[in-house]
């Protein structure tokens, strides 16, 4: 399964710094980011799909339950620094497809994210 082929690492600081959070084993789509005390902290990650590159979406939503503005990364692909979306991430979907626009606006107006991959709430 795809979402299994996903890796994900999110670290607090600019250039892969500070704390650290990993997701090895898939898909995830993470409600509010204060579950892990990270909300409005994050300033870079690596994102991979590890079989297939190009196939992984990650989603960062400046609100928790995947509202707000967001930002969208498609590809395996490492962020040093988020810019204007540093440190203002609440919410994020990782899935190992390309998720269309179309299905990120419908995950924002609905509050639901794709199936099968794990939630994590507060």
């Amino acid at each position: 399964m795809a979402n299994s082929d996903v890796r994900l690492a999110l670290w607090s600081g600019p250039n892969f710094s500070v704390r650290r959070i990993l997701f090895r084993r898939g898909g995830v789509a993470i409600r509010d980011l204060g579950a892990f005390r990270f909300d409005n902290i994050l300033s870079s990650f690596r994102l991979r799909n590890v079989v297939e590159s190009s196939q992984v979406t990650l989603v960062l939503f400046s609100r928790i339950n995947f509202q707000g503005s967001f930002r969208v990364f498609r590809g395996s692909q490492n962020v040093a620094n988020l810019g204007n979306f540093d440190n203002v991430t609440s919410s994020l979907i990782l899935v190992g497809r390309n998720l269309t626009d179309a299905e990120i606006s419908q995950i924002q107006s609905t509050g639901r994210p794709p199936r099968d991959i794990l939630i994590i709430r507060q």
